[in-house]
């Protein structure tokens, strides 16, 4: 079997844009992979239109271990997120057709199944005013609508350190949402990288009342020591990982202990071989993962096929029961969360198909997601109802 084209598609959002590729193969199989980029669409499109040429097209979708080596380094450049993010998208349609040429679903080629269903958390809930009132009713929502999990960033646009009165808001959110869901659904509490260490850890010490399952992104993520500065202070599991585009960058923040969860953006990474690999070498350190997410049902089968077989799994991000819920259209078959819980796939390959004329209905429109902007939280919904 040979890869005979690669193309791709972009989904349009108010805060963002949506990627899918399609490759063809001579025996007839298609296979689809999708990525989120946050400002660099049509630089990935390019990169993908080079790749597909230079180092696609001809390849036998099942040497995915020889294909990520080339798109990796076969440029000789470093390759960064936009390449990491093309590889991803091609690397995940060659999983989708080896799983169709197989008559199996990915996770039974990647070592079978260790647990049957996979524990989500909502995100992209909080598209309200920060007040206290406004975050308790709409974290009352997910609940009752299954989910045993929830994340936000409570910070509006903060940089570095917040005023005092801003961080009493702050924390008062956090309160806010405590309450609202009890004490036995965790709350993630998302830092978006804002702050300095001794900033993220005075927040951390106030937030720690309230139990949340890990904070995240508590520093900017290129500096590891910075956050092992953290870890060392706090004691709430610290979480990064999104903005990691390599699996080798990793051996760094594992050396430190710098965290106890990592997020690598299966979209981002390379694909679900890459994520995997990083996956079992947290595994050796006792740390657990939870993929960051922000992709539509491809992206989302591709999260859950991985964590079917990761035995350190933790939990999976999911936006789109909150957030632009008709991208769930334009990939039918993933499984929807009931009581807090995906079940696993089970069709050929991802499981998902590509709706490439709901896609083309929905053309982007210039989104940009600004995390310094007031009232980001809204991510392009405010006013439009």
């Amino acid at each position: 079997m040979k890869i005979t084209h690669v193309d791709s598609f972009v989904l349009g959002t108010p805060w963002r844009d949506l990627t899918y590729v399609r490759v063809r193969t001579d025996e007839g199989l298609v296979g689809v992979g999708e990525t989120r980029m946050l400002g660099h669409t049509e630089a990935l499109r390019g990169y993908l239109r080079e790749a597909a040429e230079r180092h696609v097209i001809g390849s036998d979708p099942f040497d995915i271990e020889s294909l990520v080596w080339r798109m990796k380094h076969g440029d000789y450049g470093r390759a960064g997120e936009i390449a990491m993010s093309g590889i991803a998208c091609v690397e995940m349609a060659c999983w989708d057709i080896i799983g169709k040429a197989l008559g199996q679903p990915v996770w039974r080629l990647l070592g079978g199944r260790v647990r049957d269903r996979v524990k989500a958390y909502a995100n992209g809930w909080y598209t309200v005013e920060r007040t206290p009132e406004e975050f308790h009713g709409a974290a009352r929502r997910v609940v009752e609508r299954g989910y045993r999990a929830l994340k936000f960033d409570p910070f509006g646009p903060g940089r570095w350190e917040l005023e005092p009165a801003e961080r009493r808001r702050s924390v008062e959110l956090v309160e806010a949402v405590r309450d609202a869901v009890g004490p036995d659904v965790e709350i993630l509490v998302e830092m978006h990288g804002r702050f300095t260490p001794a900033e993220a850890v005075r927040i951390a010490g106030e937030l720690s009342r309230f139990d949340p399952g890990w904070i995240e992104e508590p520093v900017p993520p290129e500096n590891f020591e910075a956050l092992s500065k953290v870890a060392r202070q706090v004691n709430i599991p610290v979480a990064t990982g999104e903005r990691v585009h390599d699996r080798i960058e990793y051996r760094e923040l594992f050396a430190r202990q710098a965290a106890d969860v990592i997020q690598p953006d299966i979209g981002h990474f390379g694909g679900i071989l890459e994520t995997r690999k990083v996956a079992a070498t947290a595994e050796t350190h006792y740390v657990l993962v939870a993929p960051h997410n922000v992709g539509g049902a491809v992206l989302t089968a591709a999260n859950l096929h991985l964590a079917a077989v990761a035995t350190n799994f933790k939990i999976q991000e999911h936006f789109n029961d909150f957030a632009d819920q008709h991208v769930k259209q334009a990939a039918p078959g993933l499984p929807e969360v009931v009581d807090g819980y995906f079940e696993l796939p089970e069709a050929p390959g991802l499981g998902v198909e590509l709706d490439v004329d709901f896609v083309l209905e929905h053309p982007p429109a210039g989104a940009h997601f600004d995390l310094y902007a007031e009232d980001w939280q809204f991510r392009g919904t405010k006013g439009s109802e």
